[in-house]
Parts: C-alpha cells; sequence; structure tokens
C-alpha cells in the first residue's frame, strides 16, 4: 500500500472517530449534526475546528460553579438583609426560576437609568470613577489600548494612586490585540489585572470556546453598569447604538456578587469584606425601579439560565415583546417561543442591524429571520450603523439588558450576565428606546431582495446556516 493510501486509511479513521465524539457527547441534534457535516465535508479544517472549538469541556467543570457560588453566598448573605421584600405575582415564577437555577437574588430599592450610546456611558463611568474612595471592579471582554481604553486606564491608575483598590478581568480572547504592555502598565500602578481563561498551548483546544463576554462595572459598591458596551473607541463612533444600565441601590450586590465569583476563579481569592457589600443601598421608598436580578449563564452551568428566562418572558406575554440583538441565530427553542407569542396574537418585534460586523454571521441569520417574518414576527432593519443593543422587554412590566445576544454562543458558550428588572419605569423606558430606533429601521418584508433572493444567494445562506450552532 502506498503512504498516500495508508495516510488516507489513517485521516478516515480519525474522521470516524470525531464523528463518534460527537454522537456520544449526547448534545442537541442540531449541533451534533453541524459538527459532523463539518468534520466529515471541510478536510482537515474540520477537525481542528472541532479540536479546538467543538469538545464540550462543560462536564470538566473548568470553573467550580458551585463551590464558588457557595462561597460568594455566604459572604453576600452575611450584609445583606432584605426585610418586607414583596415579589410580584405575576412575575414570581420568573425570580424563582432563577433563584432555584443559580440562587440569583432579587434586590428591591433600585433605581434604574438607561444609557443609550458612548457619549451617556462613558462620561458617566468616568464620573462615577473620579469620585470612587473604596474600590472599582471592572468585568469586561474588550478594553483595547487606544484613546479611550488609555484614557479610562488613566482615570483607574489616578484612583489607585490614591489608595482605591482597582480590579480588573479581561477576556485573554477579547484583547488578543492589545499588546500585553498596556496591561502591565496597569499593573505597575497598582492595579490588580487578570486575564479570564488565557488561551495558551496545550490548553488552547479547551478553553478558545468558552468566553468571558460580560461587560459589569462596579464603583464602591454603590453604583453598577451592565450592558452591551466594552472599552473602546468604536463605541463611542457615529452610528453605533447600544444601550447599558447604571444601576444605584441594592441591585449592586447582585452585579458585585457576579464579578466577585469571576475574580476568584481567575484569582483565587474569596474578597468578602463588608465594604464590597455596603449598607445602607436602598433608595428611597417611592422609586418606581426597585426590584431586579442579575442573572449570570456559562458553559458550566447545568441549564442555560439567560435562555431559560428569555423563553419564560415570551411566552409569558400577552401583549408585546421587543427584542434587540446585533445577531439572530436563535436556538429552536427561543425561535418556538417567538413563533408561538405571535401567533397567539401577541406584537412580536425583532430589531437587528442592516449590516452585520460579521459578514457569515449575517449570511447565516437571514433564512432565521425569514422564517420569523412568516411566522408573524415583525423583523426591523437598523439603518443608521451598527446596532448592538441587547436587549428584551415586554407588556411594560419586565425587561432584561445585559450582554447576552440571541444567537447560540451567547444562550451555551459564553459567559454572560444581564439584569432582569421588574417593574413599570424601566420598562417602559426600555420601550420608548425601542420605538425610537424602529424609526430608523425598515421592515425586513420590503427589502425584496432579502425576502426572495437569487438561488445563488440562498445557497451560501443555506451553508452558513449549518454553521449556526457554532458561530
Amino acid at each position: 500500500m502506498s503512504l498516500q493510501g495508508l495516510l488516507f486509511i489513517l485521516y478516515q479513521m480519525v474522521v470516524i472517530s470525531a464523528i463518534v465524539h460527537v454522537l456520544m457527547d449526547n448534545r442537541q441534534p442540531a449541533k451534533t449534526m453541524a459538527w459532523a457535516l463539518v468534520i466529515y465535508f471541510v478536510p482537515l479544517i474540520g477537525i481542528i475546528a472541532y479540536v479546538f472549538f467543538g469538545v464540550n469541556t462543560r462536564k470538566e467543570r473548568m470553573v467550580s460553579r458551585r463551590s464558588m457560588d457557595a462561597l460568594t453566598k455566604r459572604s453576600m448573605l452575611g450584609f445583606v438583609e432584605q426585610r418586607n421584600l414583596i415579589l410580584p405575582d405575576t412575575q414570581k415564577p420568573l425570580i424563582d426560576l432563577f433563584v432555584n437555577e443559580s440562587f440569583s437574588l432579587p434586590f428591591s430599592g433600585s433605581d434604574v437609568q438607561v444609557l443609550t450610546s458612548g457619549y451617556d456611558f462613558f462620561p458617566s463611568l468616568l464620573r462615577d470613577i473620579a469620585c470612587a474612595t473604596s474600590h472599582i471592579h471592572i468585568d469586561i471582554y474588550i478594553f483595547e489600548d487606544d484613546a479611550l481604553g488609555r484614557l479610562i486606564a488613566d482615570a483607574l491608575m489616578a484612583k489607585s494612586h490614591q489608595g482605591v483598590e482597582v480590579r480588573i478581568v479581561y477576556d485573554d480572547v477579547g484583547c488578543w490585540n492589545v499588546p500585553a504592555r498596556f496591561f502591565e502598565r496597569l499593573r505597575r500602578e497598582g492595579i490588580e489585572v487578570e486575564p479570564f481563561m488565557p488561551v495558551r498551548f496545550p490548553s488552547f483546544a479547551r478553553r478558545a470556546n468558552y468566553r468571558n463576554h460580560r461587560k459589569i462595572f462596579i464603583i464602591d459598591g454603590r453604583v453598577g453598569y451592565i450592558g452591551g458596551m466594552n472599552i473602546a473607541m468604536r463605541y463611542v463612533k457615529d452610528g453605533w447604538r447600544d444601550t447599558m444600565l447604571r444601576i444605584e441601590g441594592r441591585g449592586v450586590y447582585a452585579l458585585q456578587r457576579a464579578f466577585l465569583i469571576d475574580w476568584y476563579f481567575v484569582d483565587t481569592s474569596l474578597l468578602s469584606e463588608a465594604k464590597y457589600y455596603p449598607p445602607s443601598l436602598a433608595k428611597a421608598p417611592h422609586t418606581k425601579d426597585s426590584l431586579l436580578q442579575v442573572v449570570t449563564s456559562s458553559p458550566t452551568a447545568e441549564e442555560a439560565e439567560i435562555m431559560q428566562g428569555y423563553v419564560r418572558i415570551i411566552l409569558a406575554a400577552r401583549r408585546y415583546v421587543y427584542i434587540e440583538t446585533p445577531y439572530f441565530l436563535p436556538t429552536e427553542i427561543v425561535f418556538y417561543a417567538l413563533k408561538t407569542a405571535s401567533l397567539s396574537g401577541v406584537d412580536v418585534k425583532v430589531m437587528v442591524p442592516m449590516r452585520s460586523d460579521a459578514r457569515f454571521t449575517e449570511w447565516a441569520s437571514r433564512s432565521f429571520l425569514r422564517r420569523a417574518v412568516e411566522a408573524g414576527v415583525q423583523v426591523l432593519l437598523y439603518k443608521p450603523g451598527f446596532l448592538h443593543s441587547k436587549m428584551l422587554v415586554s407588556d411594560d412590566v419586565v425587561s432584561s439588558c445585559g450582554s447576552t445576544n440571541v444567537d447560540f454562543r451567547s444562550f451555551e458558550n459564553n459567559f454572560e450576565a444581564n439584569a432582569f428588572v421588574y417593574g413599570n419605569a424601566t420598562a417602559q423606558r426600555l420601550r420608548d428606546v425601542f420605538l425610537d430606533d424602529e424609526r430608523n429601521c425598515v421592515p425586513l418584508t420590503s427589502m425584496v431582495d432579502l425576502m426572495r433572493p437569487r438561488f445563488l444567494t440562498r445557497l451560501i445562506e443555506s451553508f452558513a446556516r449549518l454553521f449556526s450552532p457554532l458561530l
């Protein structure tokens, strides 16, 4: 037998072994089929992609979720007390879902401000940083070494010189293009900086697919931010639409807990002092935005908590559900929930950018969007620029904003964080934000070339769709 023939047989054995490994993992059939097709029809590259990005490490428990939650639970419960906490009957099932799944406690006495651009968010963040006296905690996907990144870095170093504790968790893959000297400079100035799950050989294959996509900022345990904005100049350029929530009050306890769990993972140190959960955070009793939960999801969890929350809200909607997301590659259960709500007479609207920043993802999403239209969902294309906002609002009573996109990667592979807010005030503000954005949209049904694409375009989109569970 020739060497070429022997190599072919060996390669086929590797392919069969990889496909058997995919099958034995017992993941969702759509994802299993997608990986099997990639491995079989994309020679060599398919196997490499599966080893690096497809091997399910959930069972290995890279992050000991239960032990970290238990540690942080004890520290938080020692300082946090809520008397006469009243949960709305209509939202109690959703609240209980998050409590039972991941001990995501509801907190009353919060005030929520909605920020819809980098021009709103970054000046507000810098003002709060300037007022810090105890500590600053940042959990971020991208911390760019550009003009804005260096401005934030200078502000943080100035506070460190004043004796304020500053800690930063950044994602190693999200910051691949950031030179090491940028973070080393922060460390030399007294700031504690740690990468989340560094991707290095030989652990590359086990870690590259599981990234910390969260965007959380906490100042003195009294003010916090959560949403979709990273630290980079593109977030302040014209046309970039994003959403952040600024939270004051007891809701910051939940943001603090999320950060401290990540810090325990990257630094193996438990921060449990009372100063991280300062007392008397409750806002005035008349505050309307009084109740919220911060929910985190990760590939190490038994269930996809944020996805479960979305499904629960969509199916419970009676009047409307409005969603903004930069990427629309929904899991089957999310798509089924949207379809069910729409066919039940609920006003379901999904807003996505007219042009994505990832062309292959845009191709893959188009067939999902057309299917949504066929089910009665109103699909809106945002024209002025890139819509990076990740929010959901329903019936003027419940809303969510955070880092989670409506796609497989956010729901199943990434470490994400969203705030779920219960009450009319925030829901109505986010509804108004959505309706204002809608004025800058065109309905997908008006785009003939997208609704009825040519054969070659449909073929490309269908091919890209095969990879949707992997994107």
